[in-house]
């Protein structure tokens, strides 16, 4: 499914080029468990890709996609994601990408003082 989507993705931003852009390379290999694609335009849009079919006919049965994309933007410079969609969901990297910050590791503090005073108390109250 979420191959269907990147590519779709893919697929209309080639159909949106304007009308002069031709396709250049297009190549693709499909089989029943796996598949590869990749294009390139006059326009300098490139796109390529593979995927796999992990655990094939299992519960946990997924698509692992691994590609990347990269296109002329109208302030003239190059941009390039590369990504990977799979069952964690997509996950694109590129150098004009916000990257979240990391966040910070708090110590934990150890409860077993504190349950370990509550006990003694409550077994000396109760004699």
């Amino acid at each position: 499914m979420k191959f269907i989507i990147v590519f779709a993705a893919l697929f209309a931003l080639a159909l949106a080029a304007p009308s002069d852009v031709q396709i250049v390379r297009s190549e693709s290999d499909v089989g029943p468990e796996s598949f590869q694609y990749a294009f390139e335009t006059s326009d300098n849009t490139k796109a390529e890709a593979q995927g796999q079919l992990n655990n094939a006919g299992t519960e946990q049965e997924a698509l692992a996609v691994r590609g990347s994309y990269s296109f002329v933007a109208d302030d003239g410079q190059t941009y390039t994601v590369e990504y990977v969609a799979d069952e964690n969901g997509f996950q694109p990297q590129g150098a004009h990408l916000p990257v979240a910050p990391v966040a910070p590791v708090a110590p934990v503090a150890s409860v077993a003082p504190v349950f370990t005073k509550g006990f003694s108390q409550l077994k000396s109250s109760l004699g």
